[in-house]
């Protein structure tokens, strides 16, 4: 404080000369290197003030900060883009879903920009990196033995020759007998839904009535990883900043045992599946979305490793 309050009566000269900006921003020998990023905002709506609030401003507010203090910061962000909800979006408004992404990607892009957050690259996941990435962190998993292969029953539309996908399909929730009820939840009671128990399902697309098929998938073999991750959790918890709500969330996944999680869906708008058997599939969103904060970074810079694959710096 008694220093803070010397620098302060001294005025502007006693600051440290500010830092040259370099582009790209890479880590630094010897100096502190910070690297941001944001929660990756979803691209198919426009941008409301809680979405700002919710990520983006204090991430900004954290940046500005560490280039006040003269620290080597890189602050990346982009849109979210691959899933099922663009699909339907997609649908709605008559395009195609790179055409959506592309329009709402620049509504993004614009309105960040008009509120002057000081993004050093706003990317997005429907890129060449994050397939290349994404399809190597898979291949990487499988052949270390972390991919398991099992069968789902989904429910499938003959008329349309698809697989449908949680939002594709409408019908009586099988709690409350609401008519109207997703694939994924029933809106009224909300309770959570696997697709194949709804009653008298309907494909969204063309009304038809999808039949139950079973389908071959991929899982990440999460078991495996169970004892090793519970010893790393103790060490972090000893030693880290885990917020209680993290911790009682973490805690309850592993209470119950960590169980195999489906990673491949049979959607078309998505990170194309790199085996035999499975390439008319892509990733599950959830395994492939938190990949776009390393794929954003590889489109800002092809020397990405050296921040996301550098804990000495």
């Amino acid at each position: 404080i008694a220093a803070a309050l010397d620098t302060w009566a001294r005025g502007p000269e006693a600051l440290p000369p500010p830092r040259e900006p370099r582009t790209p921003v890479l880590p630094v020998e010897g100096e502190r290197n910070v690297l941001i990023t944001s929660a990756l905002p979803y691209v198919n709506n426009v941008p409301h003030l809680g979405n700002i609030i919710g990520c983006v401003l204090s991430a900004d507010t954290f940046a500005r900060y560490c280039r006040a203090r003269g620290w080597n910061t890189l602050f990346v962000c982009g849109t979210d883009e691959y899933g099922t909800a663009t699909e339907t979006r997609a649908l709605q408004e008559g395009l195609s879903p790179r055409e959506l992404c592309d329009r709402y990607h620049q509504v993004h892009a614009d309105v960040y920009a008009w509120f002057q957050i000081s993004f050093d690259h706003f990317g997005r996941t429907t890129t060449p990196q994050q397939t290349r990435i994404a399809q190597d962190i898979f291949q990487r998993l499988q052949a270390r033995g972390f991919v398991l292969q099992d069968t789902l029953e989904q429910l499938r539309c003959g008329a349309c020759g698809r697989y449908l996908a949680d939002r594709f399909v409408e019908g009586t929730c099988p709690s409350c007998g609401f008519a109207e009820a997703r694939g994924d939840q029933c809106d009224q009671c909300g309770k959570l839904i696997n697709a194949v128990e709804l009653q008298n399902p309907q494909c969204k697309l063309c009304r038809g009535v999808p039949v139950v098929t079973p389908t071959q998938h991929l899982f990440l073999d999460l078991p495996k990883l169970e004892g090793q991750l519970e010893a790393w959790l103790e060490r972090t918890w000893a030693t880290g900043e885990w917020t209680p709500n993290a911790r009682h969330i973490t805690r309850s996944w592993l209470r119950d045992g960590l169980r195999p999680r489906c990673i491949t869906r049979d959607l078309t708008w998505g990170t194309p599946v790199p085996l035999d058997g499975f390439r008319d599939k892509v990733f599950y969103v959830w395994f492939d979305a938190p990949i776009g904060y390393l794929s954003i970074t590889a489109s800002y810079t092809e020397h990405w490793e050296r921040w996301w694959k550098n804990p000495q710096q």
